[in-house]
């Protein structure tokens, strides 16, 4: 389902709104809830909106849809941005589980993180997800070397280290797989560039990784966008 608005402000509250109704129904269903969300630029204003909702938020736990592998007090942290715009106010008390960590190697921690994921609440009661003029979403770039798994919707692969020359730094990312396990997809961005973007991914020809995500059929898609 498609929701189109006038202002991002617009569309990030109704975003956040969609989202807190999902983790809330989740908490319905069982004791504990499983939230993801990403980084970037485009989520600043929903992450700090939803920081907000009512949400017993000592039952959520966190993850990112992928992380940039740099300490969390660089610039390029996504574990920073979200402490700095969720993990406030209400959502204070929400457990983050951080990607990146310093005493391991890009594989070694993606192993372990793979691990740590399937110890949480399933399925994810909903995930924020971005995209990019490239269609790439999470960390799955179109000229990344494993992308055909990290697009399997059947992969075993819950995570997977990635890299890409639209950045100098190596990340880690959910996979379609861990995503798509999820009883809700908001995708959020803006500008009619992007929106452009969108229009040729909701093909079944399109090549654009984010096509994936919008033609499998194991979790719904909701699409919220702005200029």
């Amino acid at each position: 389902m498609e929701h189109f608005f006038d202002t991002r402000e617009e569309a990030s509250i109704a975003a956040a709104n969609y989202i807190g109704d999902a983790v809330n129904r989740r908490l319905e269903l069982q004791p504990e809830a499983s939230l993801v969300v990403s980084g970037g630029t485009s989520p600043v204003q929903c992450l700090k909106t939803l920081s907000a909702s009512d949400v017993a938020w000592q039952k959520v736990h966190v993850l990112l849809s992928d992380e940039r592998w740099v300490a969390v007090d660089s610039e390029d942290s996504n574990e920073r941005l979200v402490r700095e715009t969720l993990l406030q106010g209400n959502a204070a008390e929400a457990r983050l589980h951080p990607m990146y960590s310093d005493q391991f190697s890009l594989e070694e921690r993606c192993e372990l993180f793979e691990e740590s994921i399937r110890t949480l609440p399933f399925p994810f009661a909903c995930s924020l997800i971005g995209m990019g003029v490239d269609g790439h979403f999470a960390s799955l770039f179109p000229d990344a070397e494993n992308l055909d798994e990290g697009l399997d919707v059947d992969s075993l692969h819950f995570c997977l280290p990635t890299r890409t020359t639209a950045s100098p730094h190596p990340r880690l990312t959910l996979t379609l797989a861990a995503l798509s396990r999820s009883d809700r997809v908001v995708l959020l961005f803006f500008g009619d560039a992007k929106r452009g973007v969108y229009e040729s991914a909701k093909s079944k020809t399109s090549g654009l990784p984010v096509s994936k995500l919008l033609l499998q059929k194991r979790a719904p898609v909701r699409v919220f966008w702005a200029p």
